[in-house]
């Protein structure tokens, strides 16, 4: 499974550790997603996962462990790695005087897209979240539900192949938290490789790939059904981490 991972447009994780100083907050991390798969990496607040896609995102730079992205080493080739990853932070990260094609077209620029494909790549990303009509608009006049779609979309432009969201539906109200969880599985539904960071279990179907992470360790991997049993995600989640969900 990490093979296929790691060659055909997957995520691979093996080994990772990580401290802040004394504290350990990632201990001996390892998780595969194959291309196709939504997999909800659940955890209560200060899990660790925050530090994972730091380390994901090389906004931290790990002391042991590998990451691969779409088969390409992320200590070794980072700027191939990072090609090939689309990323939602938990916070937002937009200019919010700039107008929502403005924001894309600073991100495909940054992503070294050519000028001339830019225009039509907004158009088909924003089509997807079903934003082009709010293509001109600035970000500050938009609600927080438009404001991650558009995120999402801007994620998206540059083609990735694994997609890592960071707690992305928190703030939201639940009718946009749903419409962008739906679409996401569509994403991973039509081949897509998905990391989805939450603590709210309501996020995360029965036939999603599962990861728990409690005080920096993988605790339990499979499929979210099969985990649960008998219980709700939410009760087993919180008899598990004590931690209500």
């Amino acid at each position: 499974m990490v093979i296929e991972a790691m060659t055909n447009g997957g995520l691979a994780v093996t080994g990772l550790n990580f401290t802040y100083g004394p504290k350990l907050a990632l201990d001996d991390v390892s998780l595969t997603v194959p291309p196709g798969r939504f997999c909800a990496l659940l955890g209560p607040n200060g899990a660790g996962k925050s530090t994972l896609v730091s380390l994901l995102t090389r906004l931290l730079v790990a002391p042991k462990g590998d990451i691969h992205i779409a088969g390409h080493d992320l200590r070794a080739t980072p700027r191939k790695a990072l090609a090939d990853l689309g990323v939602v932070f938990q916070q937002p990260t937009l200019d919010l005087n700039l107008t929502v094609r403005q924001n894309m077209s600073y991100f495909a620029a940054l992503h070294g897209l050519p000028r001339g494909e830019t225009p039509g790549r907004i158009d088909a990303a924003l089509d997807r979240l079903d934003m082009r009509a709010r293509g001109d608009e600035k970000v500050r006049a938009l609600n927080g539900g438009h404001r991650r779609r558009m995120e999402l979309a801007r994620a998206l432009l540059h083609d990735p192949k694994v997609l890592l969201l960071d707690e992305p539906t928190v703030g939201l109200d639940a009718a946009a938290r749903q419409a962008i969880t739906d679409h996401v599985h569509d994403l991973a539904d039509a081949g897509l490789c998905v990391l989805w960071t939450t603590h709210l279990t309501d996020e995360v179907r029965d036939s999603d790939a599962l990861l728990v992470l409690h005080q920096g360790r993988i605790i339990d991997t499979g499929v979210a059904g099969d985990i649960r049993g008998a219980h709700t995600l939410s009760d087993w989640f919180l008899a598990r981490t004590g931690a209500p969900a």
